[in-house]
């Protein structure tokens, strides 16, 4: 890969993660699963779940979905929450001309429907990914998220 593929691929893969972040937000699914590969893992276990207290805010969220069509559509909003995710900075490792290893610092909130046991869960941490490009686009492969801070409010 010479160094204008390089430049060009972690674009792609950063406007990837954007369009995740997007479409987890708007729930819409399609949009999710256009940026998975077919064979994704995604393990959301302990993504709620607060490092120092080891208070997990949501259980239910501790999944692993495995295949782009195990993403639902409108899993959070079916559930009366709006997510807000803003990623920040990323490092991109790339492993070969086709995949790369991703880290993205994150922080995420997630507004709760009336009668929750508190109002807004918020979340500091990372994304950990690998990507893999596929039909000529970077798509995410595996995912899993680690946390520093969890607090809810």
């Amino acid at each position: 890969m010479n160094e204008i593929e390089r430049v060009a691929a972690i674009e792609e893969i950063k406007q990837a993660k954007a369009c995740y972040f997007r479409g987890v937000d708007t729930s819409d699914g399609d949009l999710v699963r256009s940026i998975l590969a077919e064979d994704c893992v995604l393990d959301y276990r302990g993504c709620c779940t607060d490092p120092k207290s080891g208070q997990d805010f949501l259980p239910a969220m501790n999944v692993v979905m495995r295949g782009a069509a195990s993403w639902l559509s409108d899993g959070l909003a079916r559930a009366g929450i709006v997510s807000v995710h803003q990623g920040h900075t990323c490092e991109i490792t790339f492993t070969s001309e086709t995949t790369a290893d991703v880290t993205w610092s994150m922080t995420d909130r997630l507004f709760m429907p009336p009668g929750a046991p508190f109002s807004c869960m918020t979340g500091y941490g990372h994304y950990h990914e690998t990507y893999e490009k596929t039909g000529g686009r970077w798509k995410i492969k595996t995912l899993r998220i680690s946390r520093l801070r969890v607090e809810a409010t």
